[in-house]
């Protein structure tokens, strides 16, 4: 390496790149292991649910109080706002290869970059949404179990739940007030995630109707719902590798530009400033765009079935 010489924004360039390397590993570590301790958490007789299966925990109150969801909406502002890193991104490879072409293409992928992160913010409020289902049939089932009217419990068990809040507002009116529970249940079943709600609607017309236990139906529902869940989550963790190979090898164009310009061959200056690189790099734009989307396609159907 001693005749390997790197100007300035080579080094920022290797530095960026590693930096993406180490948090998207970071990511896919903190993901798998959100999977195991929730795994072990459902199990019942943990520290976090104080021994009691489906009872929210210390995590579930942490959750519901003023700090927990500040922190939540300050961690989705930030989410929100990472689109614009595409800009200082693309202003850095346009210094790099001296064209205002890179910076154009950032301006570009920003709505295309944000449209992708808010369907990932829907994608995990429809998570936290089916969890908050589920704690909340069993929070329902324990009330009934204690001695509560059905209504009363059903109101006891939406206190403090976060996800279910404008959900679950018309149901709890419902109960109050003595309207239509199950209606309003069915609505709410309407909202993404929330639709283990209808199987509650469908525990309380027979409940009312037939004389049926409620809390045994509810503590049924949440067996049924919790290992759907776990079964989603379980096939999630099997497809985090094969995102990941995805990702990586989208990212390798790149590394080979990164490479390129630290062996001082200027990449960018031949894709950005002659009329065949300018070609080629359309080309692989093309191909790179349509071999993610194929592999993106693979996944997703895997995880549908």
């Amino acid at each position: 390496m001693t005749g390997l010489s790197l100007e300035p924004p080579t080094w920022a360039a290797l530095c960026a790149g590693a930096a993406a390397w180490l948090w998207m590993g970071q990511d896919q570590g903190m993901r798998r292991a959100r999977l195991i301790f929730a795994g072990a958490g459902a199990e019942g007789g943990g520290l976090e649910d104080g021994g009691g299966a489906g009872v929210p925990g210390a995590g579930a109150e942490f959750k519901a109080s003023r700090l927990g969801r500040w922190l939540h909406k300050e961690r989705s502002r930030a989410r929100r706002r990472m689109e614009w890193l595409c800009l200082p991104v693309g202003l850095m490879i346009a210094l790099l290869g001296g064209s205002v072409l890179p910076l154009v293409a950032a301006a570009v992928a920003v709505p295309l970059v944000g449209k992708r992160l808010r369907a990932g913010e829907r994608e995990r409020a429809r998570a936290r949404r089916a969890d908050e289902v589920i704690a909340w049939c069993a929070a329902v089932a324990g009330e009934l179990r204690a001695g509560r009217q059905p209504g009363r419990a059903l109101v006891a068990a939406t206190r403090g739940s976060v996800a279910l809040g404008a959900a679950t507002a018309p149901v709890v009116a419902a109960a109050a007030y003595g309207g239509d529970v199950p209606g309003a249940l069915r609505e709410a079943a309407g909202e993404p995630g929330a639709e283990g709600l209808a199987g509650v609607a469908a525990c309380w017309q027979v409940a009312v109707d037939g004389g049926a236990g409620l809390a045994s139906g509810l503590e049924r529902l949440e067996g049924v719902l919790r290992a759907e869940r776990e079964q989603q989550e379980s096939l999630r963790s099997e497809l985090a590798g094969p995102r990941t190979t995805v990702l990586l090898l989208a990212c390798l164009p790149a590394l080979g530009l990164v490479l390129g310009t630290a062996m001082g061959a200027s990449p960018l200056k031949v894709l950005l400033h002659s009329a065949a690189g300018f070609g080629c790099l359309a080309v692989a734009a093309v191909l790179e765009a349509a071999g993610v989307w194929w592999a993106a396609r693979i996944v997703r159907a895997g995880e549908g079935r």
